[in-house]
């Protein structure tokens, strides 16, 4: 297969693949959500088309010269939903001002466990195949058929004593409340437990990435961190998980989303390698985020996942860059989607799901990462990996990490998966 593939958009009447471009004033517009969508099929699965009107054409043709012509404009529908058009021109927004799932076309269609980005490469890839004679190998993680993430957001290192200790000493259990505050004041909250976090990852002989919060106000009545990042206790922590090789990020606070002179601050408290960031609560602002993280120098965010479900919020399973809407132009700052968040799992708010069901319920959006060779990313809190977090938590990210290595996954830090697609 030649270095250079010749793929034009539009049709140019030369290059071996020419993708019809679409013929509607959507962007123009700047409207958040697309008036129809039709769907067609491809290999069993019904693609949605964002910006075609009808769908009785084949997907290929071929002119006089051999060439390839794809009669459907699947780069309009890959950008409207890896740019996060629907969240910029969106109006939506939750309490904390998050873009919620149920705005979505991922909601309306029932797709958010359907990478259909992936899909879309898929077919230009097998057009590309046709135009050439020859099919395209797949990229691999270290010889692996998918990479996955191990990713902590550190919000609560001190006060399991009280966030735990006090429904056990109003259900009576005296003797809980008492461990619990023995260890605390003994200098070794429950919740300070990242040596335990780090023997599971050696389990595993995997490097996690853990997210730090060094902001200890609240913000507008909703917490952050618990503890003093620039502590000796923690910064000795700090130091032993880089030294061990995890990689440390950064967790940016409440409202640092919208604020650069906030999350500098923040940034500048955590050592000078730090490449990327996940907002606290997933509070990435589409407006203001991409800018702002660029500005400062990330590498990557992994703030862009549903709280409310899992699955691919920007329909794509690999790391993309960010679009920046003011300038027209992607930015130089990727993002490592978020597919799982353990509180998405249980949380009243959300999906309530027992222990039992849980890997049932994530096995067909982990199967389109194994297909797609793409990326896993997992979040699991510190406090989700002792006996005082959610329900089961130990166990269902025991369960969740033996299946994907049963999958053959190659674990990688959030950099590191990054750096990896950089190389392409």
């Amino acid at each position: 297969m030649p270095s250079a593939l010749e793929v034009s958009y539009g049709l140019d009447g030369k290059s071996r693949v020419q993708i019809t471009p679409t013929q509607s004033t959507f962007f123009e517009r700047q409207q958040p959500h697309p008036v129809q969508v039709v769907w067609k099929e491809w290999h069993g699965h019904k693609l949605p088309l964002f910006f075609d009107e009808a769908t009785e054409q084949p997907w290929f043709t071929q002119d006089d010269d051999g060439n390839i012509i794809l009669q459907y404009d699947l780069v309009a529908s890959a950008f409207y939903l890896l740019s996060g058009w629907q969240e910029y021109y969106g109006k939506d927004r939750d309490p904390l001002g998050r873009f919620p799932y149920r705005a979505s076309q991922q909601s309306r269609h029932r797709m958010l466990t359907k990478p259909l980005v992936n899909y879309y490469f898929e077919v230009l890839r097998e057009a590309v195949a046709k135009a050439y004679g020859q099919p395209l190998a797949p990229r691999l993680w270290d010889g692996k058929p998918f990479a996955t993430c191990l990713t902590h957001d550190i919000d609560f290192c001190q006060s399991a004593w009280k966030v735990a200790g006090k429904p056990a000493l109003q259900k009576g259990n005296l003797k809980l409340f008492l461990q619990l505050a023995l260890q605390k004041f003994t200098g070794k909250d429950a919740w300070f437990n990242l040596p335990e976090v780090e023997k599971e990852l050696k389990k595993l002989n995997a490097l996690g990435t853990f997210y730090f919060l060094p902001e200890t106000a609240p913000y507008e009545g909703h917490p952050n961190a618990d503890y003093d990042v620039a502590s000796p206790a923690l910064q000795k922590e700090i130091s032993r998980l880089a030294a061990a090789g995890h990689e440390i990020g950064l967790h940016g606070s409440h409202g640092s989303g919208l604020k650069a002179r906030q999350l500098r601050t923040e940034k500048e408290k955590l050592p000078a390698s730090v490449a990327g960031n996940r907002f606290h609560y997933l509070r990435f602002d589409p407006v203001k985020s991409p800018a702002l993280l660029e500005e400062l120098g990330f590498a990557y965010d992994s703030s862009l996942g549903f709280p409310e479900r899992f699955g691919f919020r920007n329909s794509y399973c690999h790391p993309f860059r960010l679009f920046n809407f003011k300038e027209r132009q992607m930015t130089s700052v990727w993002e490592l989607p978020l597919n799982l968040m353990d509180v998405t799992l249980n949380h009243p708010n959300y999906l309530q799901l027992s222990p039992a069901e849980v890997l049932p319920a994530l096995m067909p959006m982990l199967e389109e990462i194994v297909k797609f060779h793409g990326v896993f990313t997992l979040l699991w809190h510190n406090e989700n990996f002792s006996s005082y977090g959610m329900e089961a938590g130990l166990q269902l990210f025991r369960e969740i990490t033996e299946y994907v290595q049963e999958k053959d996954t190659s674990f990688f830090t959030a950099a590191q998966a990054v750096d990896q697609v950089q190389k392409i």
